[in-house]
């Protein structure tokens, strides 16, 4: 049942409900909201080798911890309106257009495409969106849907499972998606299973074939002309997939820790996040009808763990969100050189993902930053305040009903608290006036950590 608020225009179908927001609100700092957070092992999704708590009872976060009662799942409360300051100073345009809620599961990973909107969740159900209106869907053997991409007709889905599911639209009718095969595809499973010099230990006394994960996947990404298919694991590693015969070409142990986030870049670059609290850089060569990644330069080595990666269109800045709440860039112009740290949320960073200038950061606070690059440094242009949890995923469309003389966007925000906001966000926004969106400032550490010599990473090569 809805509770009373300035919603209107609001619809419900099958559980599903879109509520249409006043365009005309004005965004400042929240007044107040509540942390939902559940109590599981994937509440960030992220690995983090110290076991963090990015929620200390000592935090100087200005938001408030619900009651047991209001962390439970079983709550059903829904979205409701939150308070806005009316201060003609902090006017923004940008602003909440509404919220998508079928309350079946926490949202963890979402994709644009067009006029198509895709959800993943803690459910077996990966839900289209259509102009706001649920679309047909599909359901997959897994449950939580960690990751997805999208290559034209086709859907790649990371799940819990260590396995990459893939779906194709249907051509005659748009609203069907049919599984077309999973990866590793069963064949090369069998073909390879039977070879000894094809296992390596993945855990204590646990042996597994290379090309398969042995545990929950993480992130995926897209080489820049969509031949190959990233995806990055909480077993440490990286693979590299042909996306034409659906073969895993190289699977590259990467990191100390679980591998929470990797961004596939221009000129053969490839970007990862671990826990182990480090991000590096490793440069794709073609060997024959297979690849070979060398590992490149370590951008940054901490204690926190790593957990969202992100690379501007263009690709020329590297950004890296922390459980510290931090975001780190890197401008590559300057030889990968360290530009500065953003400094917008109390809690840890959970996603990030850009869109021309824009850099969206989403947190465990709840709130939305949205930073504008303006030559080397960068601005915070809103706050975005919400949703009612940990903000776990995000995307962004072009906004094709903006003026020609301003350049917006469509952003969407995925969250724990089950629902899926939509925002509108233009780049000539004004600047917040909140001093907890710091621009980005010097930090202690070397402008540039020195590059190590390359060399070929310890790979798995088919």
């Amino acid at each position: 049942m809805l509770k009373k608020g300035s919603k209107r225009g609001s619809s419900s179908r099958g559980g599903r409900i879109f509520y249409e927001e006043n365009s005309l609100l004005k965004f400042s700092r929240i007044k107040k909201t509540n942390l939902a957070a559940d109590n599981d092992d994937d509440f960030f999704n992220t690995r983090n080798s110290q076991d963090q708590v990015v929620t200390p009872s000592n935090s100087s976060s200005p938001y408030n911890i619900v009651s047991p009662v209001e962390k439970s799942p079983r709550s059903s409360q829904r979205i409701t309106n939150i308070p806005f300051e009316d201060n003609d100073d902090n006017f923004s345009p940008n602003v909440l257009m509404g919220s998508l809620v079928r309350e079946e599961g926490h949202i963890y990973s979402l994709a644009a495409s067009g006029d198509l909107l895709y959800t993943g969740s803690d459910s077996k159900n990966i839900r289209v969106w259509k102009n706001q209106k649920e679309f047909p869907g599909f359901k997959s053997n897994s449950g939580l849907v960690k990751a997805i991409v999208i290559s034209g007709a086709t859907i790649f889905t990371g799940h819990q499972d260590g396995k990459i599911r893939v779906w194709k639209v249907s051509s005659k009718d748009p609203s069907i998606h049919k599984r077309v095969g999973t990866l590793p595809t069963m064949r090369d499973y069998f073909n390879n299973s039977m070879k000894t010099s094809n296992y390596i230990e993945v855990k204590r006394h646990k042996n597994a074939v290379w090309y398969k994960h042995s545990d929950a996947i993480s992130c995926l990404s897209l080489s820049e002309d969509k031949t190959f298919l990233y995806s990055s694991s909480w077993d440490k590693t990286f693979k590299v997939w042909r996306i034409s015969n659906s073969r895993c070409l190289e699977s590259v142990i990467s990191h100390d820790d679980a591998v929470n986030s990797i961004v596939a870049g221009n000129d053969g670059l490839v970007f990862t996040g671990s826990a182990d609290g480090t991000v590096k850089v490793w440069r794709r060569e073609l060997q024959g009808t297979g690849t070979k990644h060398f590992f490149s330069q370590t951008l940054l080595k901490q204690e926190c763990a790593v957990t969202a990666v992100a690379v501007n269109p263009n690709a020329t800045v590297v950004y890296c969100g922390s459980s510290d709440g931090l975001v780190n860039f890197w401008e590559r112009e300057k030889h990968m050189s360290h530009g500065g740290v953003l400094r917008g949320h109390k809690l840890a960073i959970l996603c990030l993902v850009t869109a021309g200038s824009l850099l969206f950061s989403g947190s465990a606070d709840m709130g939305i930053c949205v930073w504008r690059r303006m030559g080397n440094d960068h601005i915070c242009l809103s706050l975005l305040a919400g949703h009612k949890g940990p903000v776990k995923c995000l995307a962004a469309e072009t906004d094709h009903e903006s003026a020609p003389n301003e350049r917006r966007w469509i952003l969407y925000s995925g969250s724990l608290d089950k629902s899926v906001k939509m925002w509108r966000v233009s780049e000539n926004a004004p600047p917040m006036a909140w001093r907890g969106c710091a621009s980005s400032a010097p930090t202690s550490m070397p402008s540039s950590l020195p590059a190590a010599t390359s060399f070929p990473a310890q790979t798995r090569n088919n």
